[in-house]
């Protein structure tokens, strides 16, 4: 086979991830100048050190995008179960960061990690490699696939991070089902787990407090509504095209976590409905992209690697934009590439170089049929599998 160049990839997905890197620095500035220099005496605190995070992000990309998509197979279980083993750390007295009545950072020193930023990637890559080999048409098999994903959803709540819980587990089950999942399979394993989310809400008073101010923010202005509402303000004054690049109101103390959780906030105030659509439809590109390269990838591990990877992006960043514009209650989840934060930056740049290196290796035509893959037929033949690849 001939060795792929250093340009062989898919370029439209790199510079699309690439954009929302450098369009969120700009707007981290914007953002975050006037909290940061109260803080820290620095306006550019946070973006020096998102800065930071995208050269080196964008290193790992590189670099992940050379790795072949089998070694990154033979791997999926000790990255799974180094992921694990990080979101368990959270929880050991001194080495774990508690704010805001949640325990979601590892203290390393000179800087902190989100373990649970790292764990969802490295579980999609556990998870495409189980189907790959297992395959999930059984209903014992389907329940191991969940069982796994389910593990960092339990960790993820103990944080506690519904928000990301949310995600990860909406991201296994679009998983389970491109794996080809029986649809009964699915509805039997749906309903107890909708079940099990309504009494988590339940139980939590806070998110009790949430799902109210969501349908009713006026109704509590100055607690569970306040943030919401003012995100209402933001994206409200933006209108069409905005009030002008470094103009926002919004920014002045009055929003919270502007430079994070609601930084789209931010770029609706001062770009408009123009502006939003300019970052979403970036988004758009690495959804198609990435469908694309899961499409004609070589083998079913390469697949739903690629499918996985794309639905986390995807499904985080819709639920960001759903959450500023309040159609679904407020969450604590970053803007993929954009939000400040040096953990999620590098881990989705990495997730990025995953589909670089399916697409370095992609076949050029779509395939519509992957069979279950058991034991490889002998070593040293690639992507040779039981049943064949129909294409």
């Amino acid at each position: 086979m001939k060795r792929e160049g250093f340009f062989a990839f898919d370029k439209p997905l790199a510079f699309a991830a690439v954009a929302l890197a450098c369009v969120g620095m700009l707007f981290i500035y914007s953002a975050s100048s006037y909290s940061a220099k109260l803080e820290f005496g620095d306006a550019f605190h946070y973006v020096e050190t998102q800065a930071i995070a995208a050269v080196l992000g964008i290193a790992v990309m590189l670099a992940v995008s050379f790795v072949r998509p089998e070694k990154l197979k033979r791997s999926a279980f000790l990255l799974y179960a180094a992921g694990v083993l990080l979101l368990a750390a959270v929880f050991i007295p001194g080495l774990g960061v508690e704010s805001y009545g949640a325990k979601r950072w590892i203290n390393l020193g000179f800087f902190t990690v989100q373990p649970s930023e790292y764990a969802k990637f490295a579980m999609v890559l556990f998870l495409a490699a189980f189907a790959a080999k297992r395959g999930v048409g059984t209903f014992p098999r389907a329940l191991v696939f969940l069982a796994a994903a389910g593990a960092v959803c339990l960790l993820l709540l103990a944080e506690p991070n519904m928000s990301v819980t949310i995600c990860v587990g909406a991201v296994a089950f679009a998983l389970l089902f491109a794996a080809g999942a029986k649809p009964a399979h699915l509805i039997i394993i749906l309903v107890p787990v909708a079940v099990c989310g309504v009494a988590l809400v339940v139980a939590e008073p806070y998110r009790v407090r949430r799902l109210l101010a969501f349908l009713d923010p006026w109704s509590s202005p100055l607690d569970e509504g306040y943030q919401l509402i003012q995100s209402y303000y933001a994206l409200g004054s933006g209108g069409l095209f905005g009030v002008g690049l470094f103009s926002s109101r919004q920014k002045y103390l009055f929003l919270p976590f502007a430079e994070s959780d609601f930084i789209l906030s931010v770029i609706g105030e001062e770009t408009g409905f123009f502006g939003v659509l300019c970052v979403l439809a970036l988004f758009a590109v690495i959804a198609v992209r990435g469908t694309l390269i899961a499409l004609r990838a070589r083998d079913a591990f390469s697949c739903y690697a690629a499918a996985g990877v794309t639905a986390v992006i995807t499904v985080q960043a819709l639920m960001n934009a759903a959450v500023v514009c309040g159609a679904v209650p407020p969450t604590g989840l970053p803007l993929p590439f954009v939000s400040a934060g040096g953990s999620s930056l590098v881990c989705c740049f990495a997730a990025v170089g995953v589909l670089l290196s399916v697409s370095r290796r992609s076949s050029g035509v779509f395939l519509r049929l992957f069979p279950e893959e058991s034991a490889e037929k002998r070593k040293g033949t690639r992507a040779a599998v039981a049943g064949g690849v129909s294409a």
